[in-house]
């Protein structure tokens, strides 16, 4: 009976000073709380990129160092590739809207803008038109248009076709190189474990799953580089569809136009022979 007297009072004693330390001090509980949170907060992980990088030698660096060039350079031809659709978009627009009410060819030319590649294609065959003589005159005149407006579309299609291959070439190879990155990882892994003699789970799962982030930055550089060549291929094809439109509508009317420049100058010698032939006869009359 003493000894639960005792441990009742003990008790007591116990609850009634927790009591007064609560009261006393509220925020006492509270600070204990925050200093073991704290203290698993200051366990730092020792895997990541930053150990990858520190711990990695020269060709895990450098591996890191092209997977980082790819993914810029990927992004760089994307942005700019976006940039030229918008305004190859907006240039066919303007020269729909202009080029075919305009009063004359000449001025329907000018009208395009400079930078435009309708501008180009319209003043290529302009220009094959006044350049149809000497040597060239002996190819026909359909011929000759046809085969200058065919020479520009392939150059605008080459210029539109700038830095798909380097996307190709991206989307297909980088899942390699972070793959060789991540193999190049696990050997210095399993290396450095067979030299220490410890092969538990912590000193395993740790340094492979380092090495596996270079497979998974591999997949993430050439995701966006093979959506990119699939949007940009499908882009360019609807955007050349335009372009050779826009150049046969031109081829047309530029056959028309050497239609009736070819008629004018048949009238014009006409004419002059025309004019001619009197003085001709008058001549030999005056010789006889």
């Amino acid at each position: 009976m003493k000894h639960q007297t005792r441990d009742f009072a003990l008790t007591a004693v116990l609850y009634a000073a927790t009591a007064v330390l609560a009261f006393s001090s509220p925020w006492a509980l509270a600070d204990i709380s925050t200093t073991a949170n704290a203290a698993k907060e200051t366990v730092a992980n020792p895997y990541g990129l930053d150990a990858l990088w520190k711990g990695g030698d020269f060709v895990a660096r450098g591996t890191l160092l092209i997977l980082v060039a790819m993914s810029a350079g990927s992004w760089y031809v994307i942005v700019t590739k976006l940039f030229e659709q918008y305004k190859l978009g907006r240039h066919a627009r303007e020269a729909n809207a202009t080029f075919w009410t305009a009063g004359g060819l000449q001025q329907a030319v000018d009208g395009l803008n400079p930078e435009s590649a309708y501008h180009y294609l319209a003043k290529s065959g302009v220009e094959a038109t006044a350049h149809h003589n000497g040597l060239l005159g002996q190819i026909d005149f359909n011929t000759w248009v046809s085969q200058s407006i065919q020479r520009a579309i392939d150059n605008i299609q080459s210029r539109l076709q700038d830095g798909l291959a380097f996307l190709g070439t991206v989307g297909s190879t980088a899942p390699f190189v972070g793959l060789f990155g991540t193999v190049w990882g696990i050997y210095h892994a399993l290396t450095a474990i067979g030299i220490a003699g410890q092969a538990s789970i912590d000193k395993v799962a740790g340094p492979v799953g380092e090495a596996l982030i270079m497979t998974a930055i591999g997949l993430a550089v050439a995701v966006p580089a093979v959506l990119g060549y699939n949007w940009l291929v499908r882009r360019n094809k609807a955007s050349l569809d335009n372009i050779r439109a826009f150049g046969a509508d031109l081829h047309a009317v530029l056959l028309g136009a050497g239609v009736e420049t070819a008629k004018s100058a048949a009238q014009t010698t006409a004419t002059v022979k025309a004019s001619v032939a009197p003085v001709r006869v008058l001549a030999a009359a005056n010789a006889n």
